[in-house]
């Protein structure tokens, strides 16, 4: 979450919207629904794609922030 409101005080909200796009759609939701049905976690399979999901967010957001691409988008 820090580094999504990071982006958003440099005035870079593309990045972290696409940075949740990816992670939650994308990632979190076919893996909940991978560990709870197919590998017959039931509800504790989607409780561990919560954190997994959310760390994979935040290694891509310090990814990104390192890059220094939102330097750039500052008005």
């Amino acid at each position: 979450m820090v580094m999504g409101q990071a982006f958003n005080g440099a005035g870079d909200t593309n990045t972290p919207t696409l940075l949740n796009l990816l992670c939650f759609w994308v990632f979190q939701i076919p893996l909940a629904w991978l560990l709870a049905f197919r590998f017959g976690l039931g509800p504790n399979g989607i409780f561990m794609a919560i954190p997994i999901a959310q760390s994979m967010l935040a290694v891509a957001g310090v990814f990104m922030f390192r890059r220094g691409k939102w330097k750039g988008s500052v008005v």
